[in-house]
């Protein structure tokens, strides 16, 4: 339930600035993209989770797809995907995944989920063998996972590590200090070892922030060394956004230029790729770090180990 004080500073929340307008686009591939996500009864987030940037990404022919079904077992409260008792896994799930992976033309895709913490193994089965049907049906097309942290199981994160996903993410989303408020289901050290287990398996690793949702500047810098200490290559920032007046107001409009700080900051400290920027989320751009960058070409590198 909204507290009085959070109820104050929603209606005095700062004015949206003019860098966080985005444009409307709704051409042809974006219908088609529409068009088979609804086909083959898949859901992404990108619709799930209200992204501002969702005309823009399926007009490029890109977008997260989202596995497990549509209703999560936790309550963050910056997360617009609805929360409750989840239905029952779908084992055809993965096939169809593939399919519309397929079908949508994609060179690079990004599969994430809802938490499913009433599975045993919170859905990692589901997880692996998505990765295998999309590799087996889509061969040229390079996959980036952004998972849950499985409740810490290791023997669930080695199942999807396994099935060798050619980039692990998995979103820090917030500074240690507002864990509890922000993300009261998870914990700030269990998601960084989430991420040193990656690295450790030879992944290419990757994570993600929002910013203005009550952090300091000062916190990020530290949150940013702590995942730069797990090995992981790829960070990414963007501003936080209040999907609903019952969700987490918004503490600040955090300006270019900060994000700009952050950019070279983690270029800094040892970062291979730093996406920052307002409108930035954990996915955005994704397929283009792939191809513009070498060290992030994953593909061409199995490709090359093959043979």
């Amino acid at each position: 339930m909204t507290t009085a004080k959070e109820k104050a500073l929603y209606m005095s929340k700062p004015t949206k600035p003019a860098w966080l307008k985005t444009k409307l686009r709704s051409g042809p591939n974006f219908q088609d993209l529409k068009s088979i996500v609804s086909s083959h009864k898949v859901h992404t987030v990108c619709q799930e989770a209200m992204c501002p940037n969702i005309s823009e990404c399926w007009e490029r022919r890109a977008a997260t797809i989202m596995i497990l079904g549509d209703t999560c077992t936790r309550s963050c409260a910056f997360c617009a995907v609805k929360t409750g008792r989840p239905s029952a896994v779908d084992l055809d799930e993965p096939r169809r995944t593939a399919e519309a992976v397929k079908q949508m033309g994609l060179h690079h895709c990004v599969i994430t989920s809802v938490d499913r913490d009433e599975l045993d193994d919170g859905g990692a089965a589901i997880w692996a063998e998505t990765i295998r049907q999309i590799h087996a049906q889509v061969p040229g097309c390079s996959i980036e996972v952004l998972t849950p942290d499985f409740q810490g199981n290791p023997a669930s994160i080695k199942t999807v590590l396994d099935a060798q996903p050619e980039i692990m993410s998995h979103n820090m989303e917030t500074v240690e200090r507002l864990h509890r408020r922000i993300r009261p289901q998870a914990q700030y050290q269990r998601s960084l070892d989430v991420l040193s287990q990656s690295v450790l398996a030879g992944l290419q690793t990757k994570t993600s922030i929002m910013v203005g949702i009550g952090e300091t500047k000062a916190e990020v810098l530290a949150l940013m060394d702590d995942v730069r200490k797990t090995g992981t290559q790829i960070f990414s920032l963007g501003q936080y956004l209040q999907p609903t007046k019952e969700h987490e107001p918004v503490h600040r409009f955090v300006h270019p230029d900060e994000f700009a700080e952050y950019k070279a900051y983690g270029m800094k400290i040892g970062f291979s790729y730093v996406e920052s920027g307002p409108l930035v989320r954990s996915s955005y751009h994704a397929d283009e770090q792939v191809l513009q960058n070498e060290i992030l070409h994953p593909v061409k590198k199995r490709e090359a180990i093959l043979g």
